[in-house]
């Protein structure tokens, strides 16, 4: 088994490690999960008890689900406003979809494709979705930037991705406090930095909404000095994309 690896770039983000046991979660971004090797599924388990199994699996924002230990998995977060969002979005219909025919996916093809808008939601939602990943606007300050109120922006939200907008400040913080931890910073301090309270704070939205924790993330994210290929951007190499 490699090395874990994590990194974040404009609209997704992606981890190449063992999955553990984090608990049952739901994250603000389409999950599109892999098994390494192609010889291996990877297994969910939903809300409702339901057991999922196929080489790949995609999951849709918000819906709950806890996944099975593996040794390896390669898993893609694909933000929800992006075009590759749209093809997930018919695709799964708000339901853990089966996906064997995505298990060659690579990097730098998710990068392509969320590197280009959706072309599917409203436009004045991926605005206010852009807007508190590039800053931390109050609700009526991100409403009014888009020409909504905070009730018909919290509606359309609700209506296009079927998440509150908090969820999706919380993700970006996330991003945020991954990126500090990639920069080197100590983990009290990135979580300080991505906007939360604390490491406390921090550690158990990790875990709510990624199923990972600190402890499986930070190795991930800080590579040994000594690797030779370190900041390549590959599947296998962690960078921050820009």
């Amino acid at each position: 088994m490699s090395a874990p690896r994590f990194a974040v770039g404009p609209g997704h983000a992606w981890y190449r490690g063992p999955s553990g046991d984090g608990g049952a979660h739901a994250h603000a971004a389409f999950q599109i999960a892999i098994a390494v090797p192609e010889s291996e599924e990877v297994r969910m388990v939903d809300a409702y008890g339901v057991h999922h199994r196929s080489a790949v699996l995609v999951v849709p924002p918000m819906v709950r689900h806890r996944l099975l230990p593996v040794t390896e998995l390669l898993t893609f977060f694909v933000e929800p406003h992006c075009a590759l969002a749209d093809r997930l979005r018919t695709r799964c219909a708000g339901r853990i979809t089966a996906a064997p025919d995505l298990r060659g996916l690579r990097e730098e093809e998710v990068r392509r494709a969320t590197g280009r808008p959706s072309g599917a939601l409203d436009a004045r939602l991926v605005a206010a979705l852009d807007a508190l990943a590039a800053g931390r606007p109050t609700m009526p300050e991100l409403a009014a930037s888009v020409g909504l109120s905070p009730q018909r922006l919290r509606a359309l939200s609700r209506r296009q991705l079927g998440m509150p907008l908090p969820r999706w400040r919380i993700w970006q913080r996330l991003i945020g406090a991954a990126g500090a931890l990639h920069e080197g910073r100590p983990p009290a301090e990135a979580a300080v930095a991505g906007g939360f309270a604390d490491q406390a704070h921090f550690s158990r939205q990790l875990r709510e909404m990624t199923g990972l924790t600190p402890s499986a993330v930070l190795p991930a994210l800080r590579p040994p000095a000594a690797s030779p290929a370190a900041g390549s951007g590959g599947p296998g190499q962690p960078r921050r994309a820009t």
